[in-house]
């Protein structure tokens, strides 16, 4: 890995929240770092309220919205909830109907089967509107490139609300109300809101259009952190708060289906992490292995004994995942080695029986293996269809812009994509997105960086400045977990591998004369011999409370060690 320190803040500044808050000079160079320069500004960060959130009606086309959902509440019109198969699109179905049912009965949802209608607004799910007469879709975390699915919808007298959070195209859809804060006609404070983000505001809307109040709506705050954490958008500004109060209601109070698939979880307090490791994996096996139907029926079942029983069958969804991508990394490493690929700016791997449902999470693997831009791609219908995944600081949907000449339809996100092409194309399309990324990507991109906020002393590492960590919690994009770099290590002599594959590190570490802490590196058991024979060596590594027996002690979680220079 490449170690780069993040760029000092001005010093003037960390001296002037620090003397505000009175804390130290780590604290406050963090604080800076984040952009928080003022008591004010550190008061919203470390004290955020419900009442942070912006007006939803600042949102464009929001009262466009809520007037046509109450007109067809007025009317008694059938109402369609529709959202795509992974978790942003799950929870937000889960969210925006179970809101709707509260006070009226005629809304149904729908989620498009990914193997026959692939991803966003499908013609099937029109058709289904159609035969059930449904005059209204609402449609969450998709949409704002479906241009001529709105059309047919209209020719069928179907009326569309869109809430998405991607990219719009030139052309918006001729839909009723377009709600996206990426709209460039859009002044919404906030751009970073995940598709049930988007989908909260419109509730948060309606009930305000109905007289009730935001503490109305924090039942519903599960669903937006579980759509946030999974979504990896940034956890800052408003969704901050969303993730904060979510995690909340997910510790404290969560629905039957989340508190069905937490309840085998021996921690006492989940964290985003937690969220991202275990709920969400589980939410989104559903569609993956089965029909994303079944992630709506679990987080929308009230009783308990039902909700186990749902998340009993996601489990097993889940442990199949497991095995599909395991397999299907294997098979690729080897169709890479065996092609003598290793040596390419990106990878792009094909095979026509690779489950279509774990081939994103495979990219994910490929990336981890070779650092590089990757595409898996497997055959969906007549089509090839296939998730991408980039390397940090290279936009991959720009990438795929440059060679939308080979595809029949992509979109996605900087370091997230999905497409799908004709066979015929594919050898092409392989080679035009090699020469895209051989010639725009910076050659330092191809080597895993670690950044690190602050050098420090193990001196200065006490239960004060863990309890100021954690108040800087939730973390996740644009908040990380703080990664400190400490020179001059040397282990207790205790030093050892952990894991059935030797693969985790565990040492005590001093520095000088300092006190002894626990650490763990997980991945790291190949460095054992760097600190073997007392041998100094440098660390990236976070900080964490280790419960062991009732007792919480402070470990430092390696990141990366290296031989010291000092």
């Amino acid at each position: 890995m490449r170690w780069n320190p993040k760029s000092k803040p001005n010093p003037e500044k960390v001296q002037a929240i620090q003397s505000a808050l009175q804390v130290d000079e780590t604290i406050a160079t963090l604080l800076v770092q984040r952009g928080i320069e003022t008591f004010e500004q550190a008061k919203t960060f470390f004290r955020p309220t419900l009442a942070d959130l912006h007006n939803p009606y600042l949102m464009k086309d929001m009262n466009k919205a809520v007037a046509r959902i109450e007109k067809a509440i007025a009317n008694n019109e059938n109402i369609l909830v529709f959202g795509d198969y992974d978790v942003d699109g799950t929870t937000a179905v889960s969210l925006v109907s179970s809101y709707l049912r509260s006070f009226y009965p005629n809304v149904t949802t729908y989620i498009p089967d990914r193997y026959a209608e692939g991803y966003g607004i499908s013609y099937m799910g029109i058709d289904y509107a159609e035969d059930n007469d449904i005059s209204l879709i609402i449609a969450l975390d998709c949409g704002i490139k479906s241009i001529d699915h709105v059309y047919y919808a209209k020719a069928k007298n179907i009326d569309f609300i869109i809430c998405d959070h991607h990219r719009p195209g030139d052309i918006l859809p001729d839909a009723v109300a377009v709600l996206d804060p990426k709209r460039e006609d859009c002044s919404y404070p906030y751009d970073e809101l995940c598709g049930c983000g988007v989908g909260f505001k419109l509730i948060q809307a309606l009930a305000e259009n109905r007289n009730q109040t935001i503490e109305d709506l924090v039942e519903y705050l599960d669903l937006v952190a579980t759509a946030i954490a999974a979504d990896i958008v940034p956890i800052n500004g408003e969704n901050r708060v969303l993730a904060k109060f979510g995690l909340e209601v997910i510790n404290s109070n969560p629905r039957p289906g989340i508190k069905a698939l937490i309840q085998n979880v021996k921690k006492k307090v989940l964290t985003i992490t937690d969220v991202v490791f275990i709920v969400a994996p589980r939410i989104n096996a559903a569609g993956r292995i089965k029909h994303g139907n079944e992630a709506v029926a679990l987080l929308t079942e009230y009783d308990l004994d039902q909700a186990e029983q749902f998340a009993s069958e996601i489990e097993q969804h889940n442990s199949d995942r497991k095995e599909l991508d395991k397999q299907i990394t294997k098979e690729a490493l080897l169709q890479i080695e065996e092609n003598n690929e290793q040596v390419r700016f990106s990878t792009v791997v094909y095979q026509e029986n690779w489950h279509k449902g774990v081939i994103g999470i495979v990219a994910s693997r490929l990336v981890e293996n070779y650092y590089r831009p990757t595409i898996v791609f497997t055959k969906s219908g007549e089509k090839l269809a296939a998730s991408a995944r980039s390397v940090k600081d290279f936009d991959i949907y720009n990438a795929l812009e440059a060679c939308a000449e080979h595809l029949e339809q992509f979109g996605g996100h900087m370091y997230a994509a999905g497409m799908t092409l004709l066979e015929e194309n594919y050898e092409n399309f392989k080679n035009a997105f090699e020469k895209v990324v051989q010639e725009t990507i910076h050659p330092d991109l191809l080597t895993p960086e670690i950044s690190y906020d602050a050098e420090i002393e193990l001196s200065e590492i006490n239960r004060k400045l863990m309890r100021l960590l954690k108040q800087f919690e939730p973390f996740g994009p644009e908040n990380m977990t703080p990664l400190f770099l400490a020179k001059g290590l040397t282990d207790s002599g205790y030093a050892k591998t952990l894991g059935s594959d030797n693969e985790h590190l565990k040492v005590f570490v001093k520095q000088g004369n300092s006190e002894s802490f626990g650490a763990i590196g997980f991945g790291l058991g190949n460095k054992l011999d760097l600190v073997a024979n007392k041998n100094k060596f440098d660390a990236i590594f976070s900080l964490e409370e280790n419960e062991w027996k009732d007792t919480v002690t402070l470990q430092l979680q390696l990141r990366d060690i290296n031989t010291s220079n000092g």
